[in-house]
């Protein structure tokens, strides 16, 4: 359950209008941890629920007319990292494999969108300098993804731990008839 609902809360930071900082969404921590908390076959539950707010966004908000082809490189990226929050988080999940998928998942959309965004795309000349540019530009977005997964990582898979250290300690001679 609390995978869906960080599904949840992903599709509502993507839907809900932000500012400046707050230009951020909890995407790539909720599909780590769906990743890593769902089975495998559960996984196309947030594909179709991010393709639908993909397509909703970009034809109802930004006003633009729908084209597939250019969302296949995210769709695939949504894929990639829910295999990542499998590999790496599904059997053991320590501080340092949960630190390194909130590092990989926004690092590789990084790289991989706005590589996709400036071979497929006019925004930017396709010399190295135009590369360098695209990938300058988008800076701003990289910074706020890594805080948003680490957030949402450090939240979903640190507070279960938190509240099992805290909890009261289960006394099982307290439980016994004297």
């Amino acid at each position: 359950m609390p995978a869906y609902l960080l599904l949840v809360l992903a599709i509502l930071t993507r839907v809900v209008p932000h500012h400046g900082w707050l230009n951020f969404t909890a995407v790539g921590g909720a599909l780590l941890y769906f990743g890593a908390r769902r089975p495998r076959r559960e996984m196309l539950a947030p594909m179709a629920a991010l393709m639908v707010t993909d397509y909703c966004l970009t034809v109802f908000a930004y006003h633009y007319s729908f084209e597939w082809k250019f969302y296949v490189t995210t769709w695939a990226w949504y894929l990639a990292v829910m295999a990542l929050g499998y590999i790496l988080l599904k059997s053991k999940t320590t501080w340092l494999r949960a630190g390194a998928a909130a590092i990989l998942g926004p690092t590789s959309f990084w790289l991989i969108s706005n590589y996709s965004v400036w071979v497929g795309g006019t925004m930017y000349p396709r010399t190295l300098g135009g590369l360098a540019t695209c990938y300058a530009a988008a800076i701003p977005f990289y910074r706020n993804d890594l805080v948003a997964t680490a957030i949402v990582v450090g939240v979903a898979f640190g507070v279960p731990v938190l509240v099992r250290k805290l909890g009261p300690e289960r006394d099982t001679n307290a439980l016994a008839v004297r």
